[in-house]
């Protein structure tokens, strides 16, 4: 069976540090039908001479943009991949992640996955977090409250078909932290999501990160978004009551 061509964004600012490792993490996945694109914001760093260095085997570009969720729209209008994903220039995905990939997709039904993922700090070592475990709960949750209550889907480990943007359109670039999950809820709220249960990705926390440094700003962006899709008052109040919560355990216990 012929490869599905799969096409990877990834959005770049002044992530020379990671961005290395995050390249060679998508090339030497060796998938036989893989377009890569970076977006580059216009990094003033060493971001440039690494993306000059694999200037053969990658297709980027460096300029300047209006956020996060615009740099992602440009390479996914770029791109020409049947399947797509983007994967920031500080995370990585784990070897053999895009065949994977691959074969879920040979169910012509399924319009979206997500998979499992490791959460690593800023030297690449994998921390030990609840986070994951207690969001895969969830997966068992088949009514898309389960998805406005927990966020399920790990930005990395998630893939879908690119024809969706022609339902749905792009990303919303008002948004800074939310604008996947508020597309993502449009998708599964009609079509659902398939659960990969294999580790697809590397997530990485780092004082830098938006994750990170904002993920009290975050949470509010994402109520705000849920607020869009449920006008049920005690699901958003026990929703608000529990980002109270994880927003105390970031902050006093780093428990990410």
């Amino acid at each position: 069976m012929t490869s599905k061509k799969i096409s990877i964004i990834t959005p770049s600012y002044n992530q020379g540090n990671y961005i290395e490792e995050t390249i060679l993490s998508v090339l030497n996945q060796k998938y036989p039908n893989l377009e890569y694109i970076v977006i580059d914001g216009g990094s003033t760093d060493n971001t440039l001479s690494i993306l000059k260095k694999y200037k053969n085997k990658i297709r980027w570009i460096s300029e300047k943009d209006n956020g996060q969720a615009d740099a992602i729209n440009k390479g996914f209008k770029m791109s020409s991949g049947e399947i797509v994903g983007y994967l920031c220039s500080d995370d990585k995905y784990e070897s053999g992640t895009l065949k994977i990939v691959d074969s879920e997709f040979n169910d012509e039904s399924v319009k979206i996955i997500t998979g499992d993922y490791y959460i690593i700090n800023e030297d690449g070592k994998k921390i030990k977090s609840i986070v994951p475990s207690y969001k895969k709960i969830f997966w068992k949750i088949k009514s898309i409250y389960g998805y406005l209550f927990a966020n399920y889907t790990n930005q990395p480990s998630t893939f879908w078909r690119k024809d969706l943007f022609n339902e749905y359109g792009y990303f919303d670039t008002s948004l800074r932290y939310e604008f996947d999950y508020d597309w993502w809820i449009k998708v599964i709220s009609k079509y659902g999501i398939k659960f990969v249960y294999k580790k697809l990705s590397c997530f990485r926390i780092h004082s830098k990160s938006k994750s990170g440094s904002e993920f009290n700003r975050s949470f509010t962006e994402e109520y705000n978004v849920i607020k869009k899709y449920s006008k049920n008052k005690l699901f958003l109040l026990i929703k608000k009551l529990n980002n109270i919560l994880v927003v105390l355990i970031y902050k006093f216990f780093r428990l990410i």
